[in-house]
C-alpha cells in the first residue's frame, strides 16, 4: 500500500512550512531514512525523511511552495502503483493550491484594471453579494469582479483567500491603469510594467487616432514605467515571506506604541572592558566573552520579574503573565531574522546567559537550531546598537506584549555635579521599548523602562545583588 508523506508539524505554533529543496525526484527509490525534502519555517530549517521504502510516485508541491502542516506532499509506493488512488483519487495539492483556481486568460475585463475571474469547475457560484468585507475590499483594491467566483467560506461565502487564489498567476495593474475605467480596449495577457503589470500605456490601442499635428500615437512599449536601466526581480518567498507575514500580522493585530530613553553607560562600558581584560588576568572566571548585549540581557532578566505585565503574552482576550523570564534574542542570519529563546533567564548567572545566547545564535546561523529553542519566549530583545542606530521602532514578537530595542552608545550632555552651571558629556545607551497598548499603558511601561535604565546605570550593584 502506498505511503503518503505529509508535511510534519514543527512545533505547536507552526501552521505551514516552506519546501526549501526537494532531495528526491519522481521515480527515485528511497529508504525510510532517506531525506526527501528540506523545509523551513520562520524559525528554522528541518529535514523531512521519506518514512517508507519504495519509489517516489508523485511529488505534490514544488520548491518554494508554502504548505500547511499535515498536508500530503508526496506519495511513495511500489513501481506502477496508482498514486491517485492513495489520495482518494484526488490530485489536491499538486503543484500547490494556488495553481488550482481556474482564471480564464482570454476573457475581456469589463473595465481597465478589472480582472474577470471564474469559478473552478464543479463548484457553483454563491448568491450575488454573498462575500466578506475583506474579500470585497481586496477585490476593489485589485480591480476584481466577484461575479462567477465560487467561495470556500461557510455556505459558499466568498472570502479573501478566494480572491487571492483567483488572482494567482494573473498580471496586476498599476494605479493609473485601474483608474482608466471603460476607456480601455483589448488588454494584453501581460503588461509592459515591472513584473508584467498592465500599465496605462498598455490600455492604449495600437490603432488609436493620431493627435493633432500629425504625430502618431505613442506605442505602449515606448513609455517605460521606470525609465532606463536594469531591473532585478526577486520573489518574496520562503522564510522571507513568512517573516513578512508575521511582521504584518503583528502590526495589524496589536496597538503598537514605542517609548525611547537612554541610560548612563559609563559603568556598563567599564565592566565590559574589565571582563574583556580578564582573559589574561583571570581566565578561570570565563567572563571575557561577555558583551554589552549580554549585560543588557542580564539587566532585563532581573528587572522584568518586578513588572509581570511586561513579561506576558496576549492570546485572544486573555493576558498570560509569567513568573519566569524566557528571553527571546533577535539574531540576524543569512536566512533572515530568527529569535531563539534563553529559557529561565532570571535564574541564570551573567556567564550562563552570555554562553546560552551565543550558543543559540550560532545554532540559528548554521541552521541547526531545534524547534524548542525557537519558541516559548515571553519578552524579546533586539539589538541594532552595533550599527550606530540611535533609536528605532522594533515590531513586537507576537503574542508577546513588548519588545526592547537596544541602540548605540552616544555622548549626551549632563549637568555637572559640583558646578550646577557646568555641562559635561557622558556616554549613554539608548533603549526603544515597543508595547502593545491594548494591554499595557504608557505610564506603567515608562516605569519599567526607567527601572531598566537605573539598573543599567548601576550595573555593578545589580551584579553584586545577584
Amino acid at each position: 500500500m502506498a505511503h503518503i508523506l505529509i508535511m510534519p508539524r514543527q512545533g505547536n505554533t507552526v501552521e505551514s512550512c516552506v519546501i526549501r529543496e526537494w532531495k528526491i525526484k519522481e521515480g527515485d527509490t528511497v529508504q525510510e531514512e532517506t531525506t526527501a525534502a528540506v523545509v523551513e519555517t520562520d524559525k528554522a530549517t528541518f529535514e523531512v525523511p521519506a518514512g517508507a521504502k519504495g519509489q517516489i510516485l508523485k511529488i505534490l508541491y514544488h520548491d518554494g511552495d508554502d504548505v500547511p502542516v499535515l498536508k500530503p506532499i508526496a506519495v511513495i509506493g511500489a513501481a506502477g502503483e496508482d498514486w491517485q488512488a492513495a489520495l482518494g483519487g484526488s490530485e489536491a495539492g499538486a503543484a500547490g493550491p494556488s495553481k488550482q483556481t481556474a482564471v480564464p486568460g482570454a476573457a475581456q475585463p469589463a473595465a481597465a484594471g478589472t480582472a474577470v475571474v471564474q469559478s473552478p469547475a464543479g463548484r457553483s457560484a454563491p448568491p450575488a453579494g454573498f462575500s466578506s468585507p475583506r474579500a470585497r475590499n481586496t477585490a476593489a483594491r485589485e480591480g476584481v469582479t466577484l461575479d462567477g467566483l465560487a467561495g470556500s467560506g461557510p455556505g459558499g461565502r466568498i472570502i479573501e483567500r478566494d480572491v487571492s487564489a483567483a488572482l494567482a498567476g494573473k498580471p496586476s495593474f498599476t494605479a493609473a491603469a485601474k483608474a482608466a475605467g471603460t476607456a480601455a480596449t483589448a488588454l494584453p495577457a501581460a503588461g509592459t510594467g515591472l513584473g508584467g503589470r498592465i500599465t496605462l500605456a498598455d490600455t492604449v490601442t495600437a490603432t488609436a487616432a493620431p493627435p493633432s499635428g500629425g504625430r502618431g500615437a505613442i506605442a505602449p512599449a515606448d513609455i517605460p514605467e521606470y525609465g532606463e536601466g536594469a531591473v532585478t526581480e526577486t520573489p518574496v518567498k520562503g522564510i522571507r515571506k513568512l517573516i513578512a507575514d508575521r511582521m504584518l500580522a503583528s502590526l495589524a493585530e496589536s496597538a503598537q506604541f514605542t517609548l525611547n530613553a537612554a541610560a548612563p553607560a559609563a559603568r556598563l562600558q567599564e565592566l565590559r572592558k574589565r571582563m574583556k581584560d580578564s582573559a589574561d588576568s583571570s581566565p578561570e572566571l570565563g567572563l571575557a566573552p561577555v558583551t554589552v548585549n549580554d549585560l543588557v540581557l542580564y539587566a532585563v532578566s532581573r528587572v522584568l520579574p518586578s513588572y509581570p505585565f511586561m513579561n506576558a503574552l496576549k492570546t485572544g482576550d486573555t493576558l498570560k503573565t509569567f513568573e519566569r523570564v524566557h528571553l527571546g534574542v533577535a539574531v540576524d542570519t543569512p536566512r533572515g531574522l530568527m529569535v531563539p529563546v534563553v529559557k529561565n533567564a532570571n535564574l541564570l548567572s551573567l556567564r550562563q546567559i552570555s554562553s546560552e545566547a551565543k550558543r543559540l545564535a550560532a545554532a540559528c546561523q548554521n541552521g541547526s537550531a531545534k524547534p524548542h529553542e525557537l519558541s516559548g519566549s515571553t519578552f524579546t530583545v533586539t539589538n541594532l546598537g552595533s550599527f550606530g542606530i540611535s533609536g528605532f521602532t522594533p515590531v513586537i514578537n507576537a503574542p508577546e506584549v513588548a519588545i526592547l530595542g537596544v541602540c548605540g552608545i552616544e555622548l549626551k550632555p549632563v549637568e555637572g555635579k559640583n558646578d550646577p552651571d557646568g555641562i559635561s558629556f557622558a556616554p549613554h545607551i539608548g533603549f526603544s521599548l515597543t508595547i502593545n497598548h491594548q494591554v499595557v499603558d504608557g505610564a506603567p511601561a515608562a516605569r519599567f523602562l526607567k527601572a531598566l535604565c537605573r539598573a543599567v546605570a548601576d550595573l555593578d550593584l545589580l551584579l553584586a545583588a545577584g
